[in-house]
């Protein structure tokens, strides 16, 4: 099956970097880009598409996500962050939040993450959590690109009293809960013809022991999957490593041979050197020595007061800085302009993070930190994952400079397809067999459940309107 694309702009792959390409044609044969110039292409087609109007760029690589939980944010999560904690909701809010998550609940997520993905952006999608089978099912059924972990840890934290976090520690160190992880990469990776596969996931660098990452990291190796963590991402986690090994997690990380050019870190928004833990310790560093990647998700950070101190200074350290929208809203275009705008702010400097970084970051880095040199690009040998935004629409018009229009400006609706391993998975901004108003019925019901049983799992059992305030209070009929 052969198709030809003709589109106003592409950003094409040429000389080891994006360019872009006026009036440009892209062939596909089956899944796989052949042939990417100018001008008119002279063969046979089985269906020529034509974008003379559109931008045609590579897909996006959202790099840490949790879609089955991910919604349930919203309403809830917003404008609060206890003091005790460093503004941080993991240890309060998340604990009550996921306690009352049903099942029912965390497959409407599931479903509704699929066009919310698709919509703004995500070709390839990196899912770590829960309900592995089920994201595995929409993920096929939507015709996303997926890898995806099932979480494991030796144990977990909470708080008893709201001021302090403490360790719960499982018998057996999470070894069941890993076999469980490991079979599950066996059963799903390599599913629709191979978009689907499996990585390992252990859940936060505070909730396993050395023993449970050491493992983790001889079954990368035996398997040759990817492998993501948490780390570095609060205050009171960075400082409960310290108290343990006498030195930042990142630098227990190196010492114990975890780290590496297979390894995803989740946020490492709080390093050694940040203002936030006033700790000595050059983890930017390690992180580049080892070509380790950061998976760099500023609006589940910033939406509380706090910031990578900066997105601009780990690129200019050699890190390779990924991508990902984390939990609501999943949209890698808000991924895009707030990473920007955030890193200018913190550098107070307008020309760092710029528009051609944070594009990079969406496609070529979440590329490299999965180990593939067919994704993120618009090339000869490359997957067809591809994205078509409008050339002419009130947010994308005047156009000068198609990749600062995408970053800065645009909107959902200014994405009208998009394509994986060469088929439309979106057409006219519609995302086929999901019937929305059917899937936010559904989640709406689970959110309301969950804001009615969450008192059960807070420390203090406070109900949803004390631990979350609505913003204006009720009016009296």
């Amino acid at each position: 099956m052969r198709k030809v694309i003709r589109a106003g702009h592409v950003i094409a792959f040429q000389d080891g970097g994006h360019r872009n390409l006026r009036n440009g044609t892209i062939v596909i044969e089956d899944d796989y880009i052949v042939h990417v110039g100018g001008g008119e292409f002279e063969g046979d087609a089985d269906e020529f598409i034509d974008a003379s109007d559109k931008i045609v760029t590579p897909g996006f690589i959202n790099t840490h996500t949790h879609i089955s939980e991910g919604f349930f944010d919203r309403s809830f999560v917003e404008d609060r962050g206890p003091r005790n904690f460093y503004l941080s909701g993991l240890f309060e809010f998340l604990t009550a939040r996921n306690g009352a998550i049903t099942e029912e609940a965390r497959q409407a997520s599931i479903r509704a993450s699929m066009p919310e993905l698709i919509r703004t952006g995500t070709t390839t999608v990196v899912e770590m959590g829960l309900s592995g089978r089920y994201v595995a099912e929409q993920t096929e059924k939507a015709g996303l690109r997926a890898y995806i972990g099932e979480f494991y840890r030796s144990g977990r934290w909470y708080t008893d009293d709201g001021r302090s976090v403490k360790y719960e520690w499982l018998e057996d160190d999470g070894a069941a809960a890993m076999k469980k992880a490991v079979d599950f990469i066996h059963e799903i990776d390599g599913r629709a013809d191979g978009r689907i596969k499996g990585f390992l996931t252990p859940a936060q660098v505070d909730t396993c022991s050395e023993a449970l990452l050491r493992r983790t990291r001889e079954v990368a190796n035996e398997l040759k999957v990817p492998a993501a963590l948490h780390v570095s991402q609060s205050v009171p986690e960075f400082q409960e490593m310290v108290r343990r090994n006498g030195c930042s997690p990142i630098e227990w990380l190196e010492k114990i041979g975890f780290l590496g050019n297979d390894v995803i870190l989740g946020h490492a928004i709080m390093p050694g050197g940040s203002s936030w833990v006033n700790y000595h310790a050059d983890d930017l560093s390690i992180l580049a020595d080892t070509a380790t990647n950061v998976a760099h998700a500023v609006w589940v950070f910033a939406r509380r007061g706090i910031a990578m101190e900066s997105y601009s200074k780990y690129l200019a350290r050699g890190i390779n800085m990924t991508l990902a929208t984390d939990t609501s809203p999943q949209s890698m275009i808000e991924a895009l302009r707030w990473t920007a705008v955030i890193s200018k702010i913190m550098d107070r400097r307008t020309e760092v993070a710029t528009a051609a970084d944070v594009f990079n970051s969406a496609t070529l880095a979440g590329a490299k930190s999965l180990g593939r040199d067919d994704l993120g690009r618009i090339a000869p040998g490359a997957k067809a994952d591809l994205l078509f935004w409008e050339g002419a629409s009130l947010f994308m018009t005047p156009m000068r400079d198609p990749v600062r229009n995408i970053v800065y400006s645009a909107q959902p609706e200014d994405l009208n397809a998009s394509m994986v391993d060469g088929t439309f998975i979106m057409k006219d901004r519609i995302v086929p067999g999901f019937d929305i108003k059917a899937i936010t019925a559904d989640l709406q019901k689970g959110a309301e459940h969950m804001w009615a049983n969450m008192h059960h799992q807070d420390w203090a059992h406070r109900d949803i309107d004390t631990l979350s305030p609505d913003s204006y209070r009720a009016f009296r009929a």
